[in-house]
């Protein structure tokens, strides 16, 4: 029997997540996943207007906000028959465009990259640069001053941690870059989406904004600021880091998981055609040397609670999907659910995507030794954030070209009203995997709703055959040598950029003491 090590809560990450792993000869030998929290908004919408799930499944999350809305409204289309105009799948494109682009940002800077990096090298910094003396000054006056968030709490330093000043001090200063960039990213969204977070004018049908040419320049020119950002400043690092200071644990793999991937499709490049930026399809048992892309089908979907807090079920399809509770069962651990793919765990997400749509990039660097994982992750999400950008103005100029044309529609208003009954699928790519919403109408209302997010899908805990999700799969193997500083765990885990709900901290009643592990 190993040491046993609870990391709980894990943070950087968004919701309540606990992650327990067993230690043996300094790797992990065993993992369990445990989201802590309820969300229950499927309950909460039971017997509503169906018009409104798309405004209650938004608040699921005020980070991933709008994925839901999105694919909510794709749920009620299917339901109500609507037929989106090509107006309104453009507007829709741009508003979740510029979502992807601060969402994928923020992961790498703000969530991720001071888990790479020995940040009191600073300290040492020689150079001459003023912006990157500033952030030496600014670091080394919080130490003096004792208020050393946000880059502490943190796990020390190890043998991967990435020590010169320099190159420490330039990533800081990326650091601060990419708030502003992440801002105005977020400003981007508001332009179409009316507010942020939560967009407003996404509704079924369409989209309820009359775009302005105004407002179209507005957005390309901010594109234009974002897209100088990714390419010189935001792959650049990820590739930097990834093939330079991180490539040992690029080469070993720390962090792969199961190796089935799936992507459900995202996002028509040149609509009203099908043609998909993020294509759909299933990667079981993955072989690099031959990489075989089977299609999606959601059919093959089910979710079991076998180890969750509710009532015992077989497997099912989400759309016969219950919410039941039981939070006295003996073997349960966790309120996250267990989906599988033809009986099996699987991993959604960037690295789920660029491998199904065989990114040359990506493919590059898996030809010079970069195995899926961690480090992997990082890189896929980049590499799709430049493809986002690289749509957007495509979509930006399609837009105006269809401003112009006579009887320009951005919303199907003859299926506004709901159907007396129905049932309807919605399916997106958000940045973290494949959402899937299901909705059943029985007069006029909401009979059942049921989500399956993308952390859902990463992090599952065991299933009825036993097999380990995705985050718990992904910690095998992975080399702990120092119990009391557990880095590398929590490297795997943030890869993935877990969203479990609006991440907190736990403060212990009587000490106030923010919890970081606990070694037993």
């Amino acid at each position: 029997m190993g040491k046993k090590i609870k990391v709980d809560p894990v943070t950087s990450i968004e919701g309540h997540l606990k992650i327990e792993v067993e230690i043996e000869s300094g790797k992990v030998k065993d993992a369990w996943s445990s989201g802590t929290m309820a969300r229950g908004l499927e309950i909460l919408l039971r017997g509503k207007d169906p018009r409104d799930a798309s405004y209650v499944t938004s608040r699921i999350c005020g980070v991933c906000h709008s994925v839901h809305q999105l694919c909510s409204v794709y749920a009620l289309d299917d339901a109500f028959g609507a037929k989106v105009p090509t107006g309104g799948i453009l507007l829709r494109n741009l508003a979740m465009g510029a979502q992807y682009i601060y969402d994928h940002m923020i992961h790498f800077y703000h969530l991720t990259a001071l888990d790479y990096l020995d940040i009191m090298a600073v300290a040492n910094y020689q150079g001459k640069d003023k912006g990157l003396n500033d952030v030496k000054d600014k670091i080394v006056g919080l130490v003096k001053s004792n208020d050393t968030y946000p880059i502490t709490p943190r796990y020390n330093p190890d043998e991967y941690s990435v020590k010169d000043p320099e190159i420490v001090t330039s990533a800081v200063k990326h650091y601060i870059d990419a708030l502003t960039m992440q801002a105005k990213a977020r400003n981007m969204g508001a332009i179409f989406g009316g507010r942020q977070p939560h967009y407003q004018s996404i509704v079924v049908g369409g989209f309820t904004q009359m775009p302005t040419i105004n407002q179209v320049v507005k957005f390309r020119s901010m594109l234009d600021e974002q897209a100088k950002f990714v390419n010189e400043v935001y792959i650049p690092d990820v590739l930097f880091f990834g093939t330079g200071p991180l490539f040992p644990l690029a080469t070993m793999g720390m962090g792969g998981g199961h190796y089935n991937y799936a992507s459900c499709g995202a996002l028509k490049k040149n609509p009203p055609k099908n043609d998909l930026l993020f294509p759909a399809g299933v990667i079981m048992d993955m072989d690099l040397t031959n990489i075989q892309v089977k299609p999606f089908d959601a059919g093959k979907i089910t979710e079991e609670a076998t180890y969750g807090w509710y009532k015992d079920e077989e497997p099912l399809h989400p759309s016969e999907g219950k919410t039941e509770y039981d939070l006295d069962k003996k073997k349960a651990y966790s309120f996250v659910k267990a989906p599988r793919y033809e009986g099996k765990p699987l991993e959604v997400g960037p690295l789920a995507r660029q491998l199904i749509a065989k990114n040359p990039a990506l493919l590059d660097l898996v030809g010079k030794g970069v195995k899926p994982g961690l480090v992997a992750r990082h890189a896929a999400r980049a590499l799709e954030t430049k493809d986002v950008v690289d749509a957007c103005y495509g979509w930006c100029d399609q837009l105006l070209s269809e401003m112009t044309k006579p009887g320009f529609k951005i919303h199907d208003t003859a299926h506004w009203d709901p159907p007396e009954n129905g049932t309807g699928a919605g399916f997106y790519e958000p940045p973290r995997g494949t959402l899937g919403h299901w909705i059943k109408i029985k007069d006029k209302k909401i009979e059942n709703y049921q989500c399956v997010v993308p952390s859902t899908w990463n992090a599952s805990p065991r299933c009825s055959k036993n097999y380990r999700g995705q985050y718990e799969e992904a910690l095998i193997g992975a080399l702990v040598p120092d119990t009391d500083n557990p880095i590398n765990v929590v490297r795997i885990i943030r890869s993935f950029d877990p969203c479990l709900a609006c991440a907190v901290h736990l403060i212990d009643p009587k000490t106030n003491e923010i919890k970081k592990f606990i070694v037993e």
